[in-house]
């Protein structure tokens, strides 16, 4: 592609050097560069990609992009100054691939949970509906059939617009994608055009990352502040920061709710563990997800397609037909009669609203036995509140360990233990092998009695000390019960 064409729209302060130049290829990390690439000199939290661009060059860069030239330039080289090279490397990205995400809807949902489970449950109802998409999520990448591994929360800017201009290659109409804080935080959706962004909700998460809990809406908002006139924003105003979203955008704004008046109202009329009987904007219909919190995520995938103009019995008819997200409230029962439930609940409220679920659920004669930890090297401030949600709303809580990464197992389990409340010290243990933890919930448990295993859902691994190794929650459970039942 020509340089002059992928610098339509963008604002350059200065240029030096041939500006007719033809680039074969967009890199922002100097050790993949190759002849004729352009070079985006990044400024990241622990390297700084200026001091790249002379290496870059000798590996054949001819065009680089960056905030400040170097002290000598190369007459045979094109340099081409911004404000902001992050910011700038999105709108590079989108003209690179042709902006597919203007050839596509593109939907974006962000919020502390429910962000893979809708979109991933979008792309399956819109399968029912007959229609080949696009899925960008933490668990898989998928262009209709193909499925391409998901190795970040949200993939590098100029990797989701390559998936998108495949899927527009491919003849997608739409595309659902999960947007996380740190993609947001980092300009991995910087460029990107968005039709909906549907918010889920906003609690106590990630607070490694972004310090302050005010840092963190903050991240979230500028999503939808980022938002044109004809794109539609859909909130959560059961969350106190639903309308928080809205407050800037200049999108069409829509709502929707359990518990206050909405463009899309819910209301749960059955619930078991084997699914919920649901009223959606009047209608009735039966689900095989179960939850509380699967209503919001079912309500927010109802309102987006309704959004998208579709028939809203239209809709229900294939939401009714929808299986369970891999790793979100997955149940099976032992032959035994004690019935399991595999969840990626690692946040505090992800924690608490399946705690409620599995209550409101169950009959009480049953004893709910919860098997969770806390990752290393994350949000430290969170284990305390776990510690205390777990002991409270369970029989038994055995506290274990999740993803140490580099952190002491122990010390990880001493800090969730701390919020344990003195009333509940006999109702929690802990054992720091997840194996162990796992195995002894099974020991304990009871014909009826429920086991959760929370904090892991989909992941397959377990990471200590920067190694991961295979670990896979169902695997373990399945693998102990045919052991101790024998």
């Amino acid at each position: 592609m020509q340089l002059v064409e992928l610098l339509n729209r963008i604002p350059v302060i200065e240029s030096h050097g041939e500006n007719n130049r033809e680039v074969s290829e967009l890199v922002f990390d100097s050790r993949k560069v190759s002849e004729n690439s352009l070079y985006i000199a990044l400024r990241g939290t622990v390297v700084d990609g200026h001091s790249f661009i002379a290496s870059s060059i000798e590996k054949g860069a001819k065009t680089i992009v960056c905030e400040e030239f170097p002290e000598n330039l190369d007459e045979n080289i094109t340099y081409i100054k911004v404000k902001d090279s992050a910011k700038t490397l999105g709108h590079l990205a989108s003209n690179f691939y042709g902006n597919p995400s203007e050839k596509l809807k593109l939907i974006g949902v962000t919020g502390t949970n429910g962000k893979t489970s809708v979109s991933t449950l979008l792309f399956d109802v819109f399968k029912n509906l007959g229609y080949d998409s696009a899925l960008l999520s933490t668990v898989e990448i998928r262009i209709g059939e193909e499925i391409i591994p998901a190795t970040h929360t949200t993939p590098d800017v100029i990797t989701i617009n390559k998936i998108l201009a495949k899927a527009v290659e491919k003849g997608c109409e739409f595309a659902f994608m999960e947007v996380s804080s740190h993609g947001i935080a980092q300009n991995r959706i910087e460029g990107l055009t968005f039709k909906i962004a549907g918010f889920t909700n906003l609690t106590h998460d990630h607070l490694d990352y972004h310090k302050t809990f005010d840092e963190y809406l903050k991240t979230k908002k500028r999503f939808f502040d980022g938002l044109n006139e004809n794109a539609i924003a859909i909130t959560n105003v059961d969350d106190k920061n639903g309308n928080v979203m809205l407050q800037n955008t200049k999108a069409v704004k829509k709502s929707y709710a359990l518990k206050t008046m909405a463009d899309y109202h819910g209301r749960t009329l059955e619930v078991d563990f084997n699914g919920m009987l649901l009223n959606f904007n009047g209608k009735e219909f039966w689900t095989t997800l179960t939850g509380k919190f699967n209503v919001y995520n079912l309500l927010l995938v109802f309102g987006i397609a309704s959004e998208l103009g579709f028939e809203q019995d239209e809709i229900l008819q294939a939401i009714s037909i929808l299986k369970r997200v891999n790793g979100r409230f997955e149940t099976f029962k032992s032959d035994g009669g004690i019935f399991f439930i595999v969840d990626y609940a690692h946040t505090p409220d992800a924690l608490e609203n399946i705690l409620d679920s599995i209550n409101d659920i169950r009959t009480k004669n049953e004893r709910l036995i919860t098997v969770f930890g806390c990752g290393g090297d994350r949000d430290h401030a969170k284990r305390p509140e776990m510690g205390n949600i777990a002991s409270k709303k369970s029989t038994l809580a055995i506290i274990t360990s999740d993803n140490p990464r580099t952190e002491d197992p122990n010390q990880i389990i001493k800090e969730i233990e701390a919020g344990v409340e003195p009333q509940n010290f006999s109702k929690y243990t802990s054992i720091p092998d997840r194996r162990e933890a796992i195995k002894m919930a099974i020991k304990f448990s009871e014909p009826k009695d429920i086991v959760l295993v929370a904090g892991k859902g989909h992941e397959n691994y377990q990471e200590i000390n920067g190694v991961k190794h295979h670990f896979d929650d169902k695997e373990i459970i399945n693998e102990l019960w045919q052991l101790m039942s024998k």
